[in-house]
């Protein structure tokens, strides 16, 4: 199916002018005007981001809650009032609490503001499994969120009760209400709002000054009709066009806050991100039409010359040779007047090279056929053959292609990326610097409640509280209690890394090795005895962190590559595979990383830049940890890369066209080309050397054809040649009578 001429050189000439159409249609379908696609793309990304941040925040708080029910120690004596005090006096954060009764809703007590429990049906809630999403309620025109806890308290005898008591567990429900995790907006003259299934704003924060706020547009309702179109609890983003005011347009992004990979706590809240920013619309739109035109007509062209050189030299002379081969063998095997006067015929020489040589020596061969002429031997020394031919072939598409992968509608770093694009690359790395701040302040805390349980309880006991920790906080690889001396008094989980040697006070995040495979990251806290306790079996408790923990955290869609680096801007996480204490992977990412600290003693600002690296622009940024709390002390930064050639800019989308117009352009012809090599040139400079054997005397190497097509049918006729002549050699050397072989006369035969 692959043999014969034909199929390369169609297949090269209609695969060029392929490669031409795709050029037009890939250059001219570029959008240069308006809000570039990838600002776009930005924002959907930042709003998706900041739902993320919003959904950890509510699904770790919720979890905060449901853990704190459970250590509750609750005994005989614990009374619903004293059970609900303990249980909220350490959450900053609520505005209220209560504790009901599971079976029959009852309130036992309560505590701060009322909770709004209206249209929440206790009893079923409290009947479902441990886990109780949060709920959004209305109360006194603002939107709370409930948390919900089931908490088991030991039974005890009723005064009021005049019957004998239960002496059942009694089922309690805690449910606290608070209000919506604090919303930021990153990124000058962004306006960042949470939305109900209803369009309506629950919360909104502002950076800069915004031009216009999403409601005033009406971008409010429009995303709440996107979100609420979007199938429930999918995670589902998109993105939405406002006003324009001169030549800026409102460019706005919404998200679910609700999980992408499965059923989350978030899901049933119907709550929704809507972010916005003025960004600048491209009012002079580049014409990349006309290169394309010139470009695409070039190559066919140049697709239309190979197809008719090819013709010309390959296929016509290598047909007409097929005939005359052919002929040459029915004359030789034909016993009637009709196939021996083929042999009167001479055999014209086509082309040049290889079909040159072969039909000079099918002549000879017909010559000593006939009698005419002895072995004829030829020159060793050849001119160039079709593989020179296939070689300007591909030299004359290379001219074409090299140009267009390395030369033409090159995009500068300096200009290509749209200032958007980098403020948006610089506001998500922003945000997750805040989610990894989040996550690490979030172990601290916990570390510091564990801590805190470990005085006056039974060594026993103590390790208990810590085995419970490790279960509940997937972040820990190991909990560990350090005495004065620096000696581990008592451990749960995997071994540790490394320890410190001399003990820390006061608490936080630390890095306790500056060298080695994994990075070892701790969480530390103080084990202070209350009044009348017990000192604990150690001074300081640490909650070694998992590095993969923290990796998990750091991969984003559209973001690139993320680094977490210390102090001296050596890699501790990342989201790509890394070496630990490695310098970061470019020298301007290191630059990056060095201007966010700012003067001494400040807590630095978040810097971007375009970079030009061996790949291409790479829009980069970097972003200080912390501002304040435990990790505030660490000098640790979050470096983001992603390379332009990954966002949809114009100039970066016409470069990656236009070289890959040339890269389809030159494998075509070399694949093509190749082919024809395969199956006709390389065959033919066989063919070439075995007939030229031939008719120099040759006739012990029997020729095999090979493929069943134009070649192989030469191969057989030439073979049948062959034994002709080794039969009429062997008959002269046995010294039968073997005249030459001659055609009849032309007049006899038409006689």
């Amino acid at each position: 199916m692959l043999g014969g001429v034909r199929p390369p050189i169609a297949s090269l000439v209609v695969l060029l002018l392929m490669v031409a159409a795709l050029t037009v249609i890939g250059l001219d379908g570029i959008p240069t005007s308006g809000v570039p696609q990838a600002v776009l793309n930005g924002e959907q990304q930042i709003a998706a981001d900041t739902a993320l941040s919003i959904r950890s925040s509510i699904d770790a708080e919720a979890s905060a809650v449901r853990r704190t029910a459970d250590a509750y120690p609750a005994t005989s004596t614990s009374t619903p009032t004293t059970t609900l005090k303990a249980l909220t006096a350490a959450r900053k954060a609520a505005l209220g609490g209560a504790l009901l009764d599971r079976r029959t809703g009852k309130l036992l007590a309560a505590g701060g503001r009322t909770v709004p429990l209206t249209g929440v049906d206790i009893a079923r809630t409290a009947s479902g499994p441990d886990t109780i999403p949060p709920r959004l309620v209305t109360s006194g025109g603002t939107r709370q969120l409930l948390y919900f806890a089931k908490v088991t308290l030991p039974a005890q005898d009723d005064p009021d009760q005049d019957q004998a008591p239960s002496r059942a567990d009694r089922q309690l429900l805690l449910v606290v209400s608070e209000a919506l995790p604090a919303l930021t907006a990153y990124g000058e003259g962004r306006t960042a709002q949470v939305l109900d299934a209803s369009g309506k704003a629950l919360a909104t924060a502002v950076r800069g000054t915004a031009s216009e706020t999403a409601a005033h547009s009406g971008l409010s309702a429009a995303a709440a009709r996107a979100a609420n179109g979007s199938r429930a609890g999918t995670g589902a983003s998109g993105t939405l066009l406002g006003t324009t005011t001169g030549s800026r347009r409102t460019v706005a992004g919404w998200a679910q806050v609700a999980s992408a990979t499965g059923s989350g706590a978030t899901d049933d809240l119907g709550l929704v991100v809507l972010t916005s920013r003025a960004a600048p619309a491209t009012t002079t739109a580049a014409d990349y039409s006309r290169f394309a035109l010139k470009t695409a007509g070039t190559l066919a062209m140049v697709a239309l010359w190979l197809g008719l050189a090819l013709y010309f030299l390959v296929q016509q002379p290598l047909l007409r040779l097929y005939l005359s081969a052919g002929r040459l063998a029915r004359g030789v095997t034909g016993a009637g007047p009709t196939e021996r006067a083929e042999l009167s015929r001479p055999v014209p020489v086509h082309g040049f090279g290889e079909l040159a040589r072969i039909g000079r020596a099918l002549e000879s061969l017909r010559g000593q056929l006939l009698g005419e002429s002895g072995p004829q031997q030829f020159p060793a020394r050849r001119a160039p053959g079709y593989r020179a031919l296939a070689v300007v072939g591909v030299v004359a598409v290379a001219c074409w292609a090299l140009p267009m992968i390395f030369l033409l509608n090159r995009a500068d770093a300096a200009t290509a990326v749209p200032a958007p694009v980098l403020a948006d690359q610089q506001a998500r790395t922003e945000i997750a610097t805040q989610r990894i701040r989040q996550s690490l302040d979030q172990s601290y805390t916990d570390l510091s409640e564990a801590a805190a349980s470990l005085p006056g309880r039974s060594r026993a006991a103590q390790t208990e509280v810590l085995r419970q920790s490790l279960a509940d906080h997937k972040q820990y690889r190991s909990l560990y209690l350090l005495n004065r001396s620096g000696g581990t008094t008592l451990r749960v989980g995997d071994t540790p890394l490394r320890t410190l040697v001399h003990v820390p006070g006061g608490g936080g995040i630390t890095t306790v090795n500056t060298s080695g495979r994994i990075p070892a990251i701790a969480a530390y806290a103080q084990v202070r005895p209350g009044k009348g306790q017990a000192p604990a079996a150690g001074v300081v408790l640490f909650g070694e962190i998992d590095v993969k923990a923290l990796n998990s955290l750091l991969p984003r869609p559209k973001l690139g590559n993320v680094w977490v680096t210390d102090a001296d801007e050596k890699v501790l996480a990342a989201s790509v595979g890394y070496r630990a204490f490695q310098s970061l992977p470019d020298p301007g990412l290191t630059r990056l990383a060095r201007a966010t600290q700012g003067a001494p003693g400040t807590t630095g600002t978040a810097t971007s830049a375009v970079h030009n690296t061996s790949s291409g622009p790479s829009v980069d940024a970097a972003a200080p940890l912390a501002q304040s709390g435990p990790t505030a002390r660490l000098g640790w930064h979050v470096v983001t890369a992603e390379p332009a050639a990954a966002l949809q800019i114009p100039a970066v989308q016409a470069q990656q066209r236009t070289m890959l117009a040339g890269i389809l352009g030159l494998a075509v012809s070399a694949l093509c080309l190749g082919w024809l090599y395969v199956v006709v040139i390389r065959p033919l400079r066989a063919v070439a050397v075995l007939v030229e054997r031939l008719a120099g005397g040759d006739r012990r190497t029997v020729l095999h054809p090979v493929n069943h097509d134009e070649i192989g049918s030469v191969t057989r006729s030439l073979e049948l040649v062959r034994q002709v002549l080794a039969e009429r050699d062997r008959a002269a050397r046995s010294g039968r009578a073997a005249g030459p072989f001659r055609p009849p006369r032309e007049n006899t035969h038409q006689r």
